[in-house]
């Protein structure tokens, strides 16, 4: 454990101490049945504790932002009560957990989605190449977006605050704003998605405006040092693409979320999975202008985690498919021992099988 001493140390993020530097990064499971987080869900964050920091699968603050099948969310009641009964799991085993607040926007279908609810997106663009899977009918391309009229914003900022404010009711030590992977924040962001002519449309200032209210809102409803946000500049999920001016409009945003004053930036960087890779100055840039606790990720083992830690570029390290099949992915890492590898075909099945069965190493 030595050779790891940096990634097992404490470290204070805003109120919070956390006992490692290890996070469990958010990963979509697909097991909430009817949107509503359960007792399988709760063993499965519970028994996951000794990570430093928990940061949950994407829940929507809002019925239109349920773009999967089986995806909780973070409005109704029912969804409170269920989400108490995860973060008392974490909790009781000296956890801390923070909800990832995730709009899928644009990535959505119909058949996912309650009555009632639309797809929404920036601007009216559909993802043309990356069909989605519902229960009803299997894959299904995804429809063009209704776009987000210039007086529907407050109503969706309010929707985020109201889903952060239940996230404290449900006990979460703090919320995460997903404006990364595609999803409805960065469809704002990114010139592919966002066409706009108004306010939120345009200049850089024009389309990290969205992103940056919404922050504030979160950030003045529940406190700054309980708001964290996820970005993925250079990201090419949900059919983002860079453009000349990404690495200066990331700088940009990374100074306004400095002065909110929010806990943390969670950088992702998904080149280990075939993406292309986020340029080193983009994240130096972000780290500079934000100056905070940066949440470093993509493809990380112990040893690689240590050394970017001990070199300064972040503060935590997120791990995910570690985590599927490693319950105790912590003591694993102690100890030297090689993880169990995950089986891919029941990462958003429902049931336990491929979630809560995975062993836990003997002593």
């Amino acid at each position: 454990m030595n050779s790891l001493e940096t990634l097992f140390s404490p470290y204070q993020l805003g109120s919070l101490t956390l006992q490692n530097r290890i996070v469990m990064a958010p990963m979509t499971r697909s097991r909430a049945i009817g949107n509503i987080p359960n007792d399988l869900m709760a063993q499965y964050y519970g028994s996951r504790a000794s990570a430093g920091l928990i940061i949950t699968e994407g829940t929507s603050p809002s019925p239109n932002g349920l773009g999967y099948a089986r995806i909780p969310g973070m409005y109704s009641d029912e969804q409170i009560k269920g989400w108490k009964k995860v973060t008392d799991a974490v909790h009781q085993s000296g956890g801390k957990i923070f909800v990832q607040l995730m709009h899928t926007g644009r990535i959505s279908h119909p058949l996912n989605m309650p009555e009632g609810a639309e797809v929404i997106g920036a601007s009216p663009i559909a993802v043309a190449n990356t069909p989605m899977y519902t229960d009803q009918e299997a894959m299904q391309p995804l429809p063009v977006p209704k776009e987000v009229a210039a007086g529907e914003i407050p109503s969706i900022i309010a929707e985020f605050v109201h889903a952060a404010k239940s996230a404290v009711a449900a006990g979460f030590d703090g919320v995460e704003l997903h404006a990364a992977n595609g999803y409805l924040l960065e469809q704002f962001l990114n010139t592919a998605s966002n066409k706009r002519t108004d306010e939120y449309g345009g200049s850089i200032e024009n389309r990290n405006r969205l992103v940056l209210e919404v922050t504030e809102a979160v950030a003045n409803a529940i406190g700054k040092d309980k708001t964290g946000i996820r970005l993925s500049p250079f990201g090419a999920f949900g059919e983002m693409l860079p453009d000349e001016a990404t690495e200066e409009q990331y700088a940009q945003l990374a100074a306004g979320l400095k002065a909110i004053g929010i806990v943390y930036i969670h950088v992702v960087d998904h080149s280990s999975m075939g993406t292309p890779a986020v340029p080193q100055s983009v994240k130096d840039a972000v780290r500079k202008e934000f100056g905070g606790t940066i949440i470093l990720s993509g493809g990380y083992d112990a040893v690689r985690a240590e050394a970017d830690l001990k070199a300064g570029k972040g503060e935590l390290v997120a791990f995910a498919r570690p985590f599927i099949a490693n319950p105790d992915l912590v003591k694993k890492f102690a100890a030297g021992g090689e993880p169990a590898s995950p089986d891919p075909d029941t990462f958003y099945t429902p049931g336990e099988k491929g979630y809560t069965d995975y062993p836990v190493s003997a002593n």
